[in-house]
């Protein structure tokens, strides 16, 4: 099912819109100085929805001040205390993350909805496997992906009670395919833009396989609007996985693909080295270019000819070529620049 649009600050995921990648805060809540920081470096990594707890009032104060230091919409994540919610929309929240089955009587639901539905922001459901309810629980005798897609059609129906519409979902859990068949249920019962995520995934490492599985098969089937790779490290390293499972998956269209060569005994050429610092090269290049670099001049250009650009590894040079065409022959120290030269003709 097709999801519906919703605008979180000036940003719109939903309807067909690009796929936004987020991520989240992992600063003591109270630190504004170095909470600004780190969302300042999410911003300028790419960024474009950034999260932060907000477990307290104090907590609403380095919101705030989040705000105001980027460009990019600010959420936050809040559990239990609906009074959390309301001064997050007063400090001029673009979005809230909160469970609206967590936060007591229908009056408070009633309230958050109201504040919410008044200041245009809109209200991310986030269930996972330790959230869903013990009613559920015991229906289906632990968290299957019918039990988190009951769960989360559950909170949806309490802010829907009180004509509150503008809602995202996400479903998440440590177990992939779970999470997956949770997502594809939940997307054939409602129109409600999708935030998919691993979540627990672990370290840089495993977290970014387990995401790439989860996250890339969903996006794959057409599901998803918004992700959040979920990683114990560095949130900038959040934002540079998330984009790397949209370019695999063939979702943004306006970045570039490197393909390259696992090396053999031809090569004469740190290609190792050289791939990678290609890659972090093409991180600042925005335009679909498909970029190779090749270990051998033997079968480089010929395996490669449908890069618009690349190189093939000589021993301490390499030969520069475009669609199969060698172009030029430059040295080693000089390969990154030159591909970078021809790249920017394109």
């Amino acid at each position: 099912m097709a999801a519906k649009k919703v605008k979180i600050g000036n940003t719109v995921i939903g309807g067909g819109e690009r796929i936004a990648v987020q991520s989240m805060l992992n600063i003591e809540a109270h630190n504004i100085e170095k909470s600004v920081e780190q969302a300042k470096a999410l911003q300028k990594a790419g960024c474009n929805i950034v999260r932060l707890a907000v477990p307290d009032t104090e907590a609403v104060k380095t919101l705030a001040a989040v705000k105001e230091s980027v460009d990019i919409p600010v959420v936050a994540d809040i559990h239990f205390d609906y009074r959390l919610a309301l001064e997050s929309v007063a400090a001029g929240v673009d979005k809230v993350r909160i469970n609206p089955g967590n936060i007591g009587d229908s009056d408070r639901v009633r309230q958050v909805a109201n504040a919410c539905k008044n200041a245009g922001v809109p209200i991310r459901i986030g269930v996972n496997s330790g959230s869903v309810e013990k009613e559920i629980l015991a229906k289906y005798g632990s968290p299957t992906p019918e039990a988190l897609c009951e769960s989360a059609m559950y909170h949806a129906s309490l802010l829907e009670k009180f004509d509150f519409g503008d809602i995202v979902i996400s479903i998440k859990s440590s177990n992939v395919p779970t999470m997956v068949k949770a997502y594809r249920l939940v997307s054939e019962k409602c129109d409600y833009p999708l935030h998919l995520g691993v979540t627990e995934t672990g370290t840089k490492n495993m977290g970014i396989i387990k995401s790439a599985a989860g996250i890339g098969a969903l996006l794959l089937d057409g599901i998803g609007d918004t992700v959040r790779v979920s990683l114990t490290a560095d949130p900038v390293e959040e934002i540079y996985a998330g984009y790397d499972i949209l370019r695999a998956t063939g979702k943004l269209k306006d970045a570039p693909e490197l393909i390259s060569c696992p090396t053999c005994g031809r090569t004469k050429i740190d290609l190792i080295s050289l791939a990678n610092r290609v890659e972090e090269s093409l991180r600042d290049v925005h335009k679909p270019v498909k970029v190779a670099v090749m270990g051998c001049v033997v079968n480089g250009p010929g395996e490669a000819k449908e890069a618009d650009v690349g190189i093939a590894g000589g021993d301490g040079c390499a030969i520069l070529f475009r669609h199969g065409e060698i172009l030029r022959k430059v040295a080693e120290n000089e390969i990154v620049d030159e591909l970078m030269k021809e790249i920017a003709l394109l």
